[in-house]
């Protein structure tokens, strides 16, 4: 029954993620926000830093522990991700740090993720939805960062699908341009190219998070 679901969503307290939130939770999903501030609509808020997942193996097992408490024991019937950060620069000026920073958050917060739901996930035969990016295909100049880990995201999806196929669903959703904060805040030095940015879209306009 889906009153004995449970959804865990990351990049929660974000434009995609608030929607994501209130959808699952008008289909009475209890919904587990993960996000490194608080999450409204969520029936369980879960503040961490998923950068730490890169960096300290200790922050793996306390995030663990953590989503094992919030389920309070019910099925965990999918696991969204779909935090991302997007820190823009040319190649001469992003430093390696926020390089590896972007790769944390974005690629290898996902697999964690996975690593520490799936038996959750398994006894349920739930499912895995990865939040990708149009920037894996096709990008722009100061991208760089971004665009690699959401390439890496997609070759990732696609490979824990061929593995985890038989038990758990994995598929990605790649969206284009979608009106959130991090997007108006990609174009604040130019206000005049966001004006532009609808006509780059087959129909017109900039996607909304609902």
């Amino acid at each position: 029954m889906v009153s004995e679901s449970a959804v865990v969503i990351t990049g929660s307290a974000g434009g995609i993620g608030q929607a994501l939130v209130q959808a699952f939770a008008a289909e009475g999903y209890h919904v587990i926000g993960l996000d490194h501030g608080p999450t409204a609509h969520a029936a369980r808020s879960v503040e961490f830093d998923l950068e730490r997942l890169g960096t300290d193996d200790a922050a793996v097992e306390e995030l663990g522990n953590t989503l094992d408490a919030a389920l309070e024991g019910r099925f965990l019937s999918a696991l969204v991700n779909n935090a991302a950060t997007q820190i823009l620069g040319s190649v001469e000026d992003l430093s390696i740090a926020d390089f590896r920073a972007t790769l944390d958050v974005n690629l290898l917060s996902p697999f964690a993720l996975v690593k520490l739901c799936l038996g959750h996930l398994k006894a349920a035969q739930g499912a895995v939805i990865n939040i990708g990016s149009i920037h894996a295909k096709l990008t722009k100049p100061r991208f760089s960062a971004y665009a690699a880990s959401k390439g890496g995201l997609e070759s990732l999806n696609r490979a824990l699908a061929v593995e985890l196929g038989s038990t758990v669903r994995v598929n990605a959703i790649s969206p284009a341009a979608v009106e959130t904060p991090m997007l108006h805040d990609g174009f604040a030095s130019v206000p005049e190219a966001y004006r532009d940015l609808a006509q780059c879209h087959p129909s017109g306009r900039i996607a909304r998070p609902d």
